[in-house]
């Protein structure tokens, strides 16, 4: 298993390279929504137009499962997420760098099990919240686990399955993923004629990887849509 450059401040050791990319993952994203914001018009072109079709879409895939009305409160929160998954997936599925001492510097956070148990527990956090908003303590109570009573120990089950499954399918795709661009960097390292394999590989991974990047960004936001419409919605 690959080994990432750490550090620590006192006796708490920290990931320095999932920290970094984090940082770098955000600010690209920051940096994007600002640069294709600015002097918008009413007739969209170029950069607006693409920053608006990623809004469009993000908000046609949590219509679809909270609804019109639900959604408009989710529509940030659901953007950002979109947005933070596909970048930090493929800024590290595109490339790689590692140390002479073999220590990654750059990766994917999202090809971190921290990272997306994180992001998993934030979706779960936002649905609870909601849910308790809504129904109150005790109604969330009954919504989400004694609704049929009987069922408590399943629907204790379904609440970790559903946390621990969201963190682990996008981990294990985005590691996977990092497996094979490390592979092909050792392919161009071995002979010197096996280079240009080596780069065709890595151009063909690249634009795959771009697919695989936003396919599971978008499988993400739609189970997480899903989750939280689960929690929030009212029995008929």
């Amino acid at each position: 298993m690959e080994k990432s450059w750490s550090f620590h401040i006192g006796p708490v050791y920290f990931d320095g390279a999932v920290l970094v990319m984090t940082v770098l993952t955000c600010a690209i994203i920051f940096g994007f929504v600002f640069w294709a914001s600015r002097r918008m018009t009413l007739r969209p072109k170029g950069k607006q137009n693409v920053l608006e079709a990623i809004i469009d879409f993000v908000n046609g895939v949590s219509k679809d499962n909270l609804g019109a009305t639900e959604s408009r409160r989710y529509s940030l929160f659901v953007f950002v997420l979109f947005m933070f998954i596909f970048v930090a997936n493929n800024i590290g599925l595109m490339t790689k760098i590692e140390g002479s001492n073999e220590l990654t510097y750059w990766k994917s956070p999202t090809a971190d099990v921290g990272v997306t148990l994180a992001l998993s527990l934030m979706v779960s956090l936002v649905a609870t919240l909601s849910s308790i908003k809504r129904f109150g303590f005790k109604g969330y109570i009954k919504h989400a686990f004694l609704t049929p009573a009987a069922m408590l120990p399943m629907n204790i089950m379904e609440e970790f399955i559903n946390f621990l499954s969201l963190a682990l399918r996008l981990f294990g795709n985005i590691f996977a993923g990092e497996i094979v661009i490390g592979l092909i960097t050792r392919v161009g390292n071995i002979e010197v004629y096996y280079l240009p394999l080596a780069i065709l590989l890595e151009v063909a991974w690249t634009a795959f990887s771009l697919f695989i990047g936003a396919l599971q960004a978008y499988v993400f936001v739609l189970l997480s849509t899903m989750y939280i419409n689960e929690k929030i919605a009212k029995e008929e």
